[in-house]
């Protein structure tokens, strides 16, 4: 049989997978990235990267990359609920609308020697010898190809898996979905370089601006609030006048986008010559940015793999992989999921949040263990 035809094929042009493409062609690999949008393209996310990802996009060589797209610095987080109010100062942060920020990634990759294809809906099947395929399909147009190494990183609800491979997504009961819009203009008292995180019963709405002054909303609601209330503008009014923060009348008319379920997990996160990365690996509910900068760290802990893979491929490397997820991102998600916990119990809420907006400082060893270490404590392999 004849070899395959790429060392990688990446799956899923955001944040995890257009890093990985731009790291894994600067290794002189043959690289191909398929995304089954076109961007620039709009997405619900809360546009927020953290501490970590900044960090993560330093060591790949992309430091300046989110202050050349007009980031916003992010310097505090406001809270409210139920009438109460705090701010707490962040200690690192950006905003930036993930339009521009994914086509800078893919820019990047491209500029590295990535082949990107756009518009192209891709399936991950059996392997081959030394590799594993790839069915593409755009338009009318159906092809098969095959990489040495496969990363997936598609997202949530698209995993882009054959039913044969032993991979199942466990998503958590209860689980709530995202919605988000954006909106033009002034729309109310949010100003730029602070996260305004309104909390209610049954979500919670996080507001900021990016680099174009649109505000951008992201929110989690349990599926059956959003239903009862008559659809996401509805359950976000709710929440926003619960908190007592400004209405925004622009949201009934904005275009507004849901997500599947928020808070799941997919086992194992590998397979032969496959890894598993970004929200497709496994995802919760997040707070200040740490859905991307997640993405951005699992991508740089699986370039070593992927160039240790390239000609010896083994189960060492799919068990090393779920051990590296474990540790640098799974442990963070963990305390993410423990802040939902506490944000669905309404009386604990308030209790927090009272002693919060009395001590702030409480606050640090919070954003601290969200942070985490610097990369260069994260016994991440180093280049070849």
């Amino acid at each position: 049989m004849n070899p395959p035809e790429w060392d990688v094929i990446v799956l899923g042009a955001g944040p995890a997978g257009a890093l990985a493409a731009q790291q894994l062609a600067r290794h002189r690999l043959r690289v191909l990235l398929v995304e089954k949008r076109t961007f620039p393209r709009w997405k619900v996310c809360g546009s927020c990267l953290s501490g970590v990802g900044l960090r993560a996009l330093e060591q790949a060589g992309l430091g300046g990359l989110v202050a050349g797209l007009g980031g916003v610095p992010l310097a505090r987080l406001r809270l409210g609920l139920g009438g109460q109010g705090a701010e707490l100062g962040l200690p690192m942060g950006l905003s930036i609308s993930r339009a521009r920020f994914d086509q800078a990634l893919c820019g990047a990759a491209q500029a590295a020697g990535a082949v990107l294809r756009m518009d192209t809906e891709a399936t991950v099947t059996a392997p081959c010898t030394g590799g594993r395929q790839v069915l593409l399909r755009s338009g009318d147009h159906h092809w098969s190809t095959s990489g040495r190494v496969v990363l997936l990183a598609t997202g949530l609800g698209s995993p882009g898996l054959d039913q044969s491979l032993p991979i199942r997504t466990r998503i958590r009961p209860g689980a709530r979905i995202g919605a988000g819009c954006r909106m033009a203009g002034d729309s109310g008292g949010y100003a730029a370089g602070t996260i305004h995180m309104a909390i209610g019963r049954h979500g919670y709405v996080g507001l900021v601006r990016n680099e174009t002054g649109d505000l951008n909303l992201a929110a989690a609601f349990d599926r059956a609030h959003v239903i009862a209330a008559g659809g996401p503008a509805a359950a976000s009014a709710g929440v926003l006048a619960d908190a007592g923060f400004d209405p925004l009348p622009e949201a009934e008319a904005a275009c507004w986008r849901a997500t599947p379920a928020l808070t799941r997990r997919c086992t194992p996160p590998s397979a032969e010559r496959l890894l598993l990365l970004g929200d497709a690996a496994g995802y919760v509910e997040p707070f200040t940015g740490e859905g991307m900068g997640w993405g951005l760290v699992g991508a740089l802990a699986a370039v070593p793999l992927v160039l240790r893979g390239q000609e010896d491929w083994s189960v060492a490397i799919e068990r090393e992989w779920s051990r590296r997820h474990a540790r640098l991102i799974g442990s963070r998600q963990r305390l993410c999921h423990g802040l939902a916990f506490a944000l669905r119990r309404p009386g604990l809420s308030r209790r927090l949040l009272a002693l919060v907006a009395r001590w702030p400082a409480l606050a640090a060893p919070l954003f601290h263990q969200l942070e985490g270490a610097t990369l260069e404590q994260l016994s991440l392999d180093p280049w070849p």
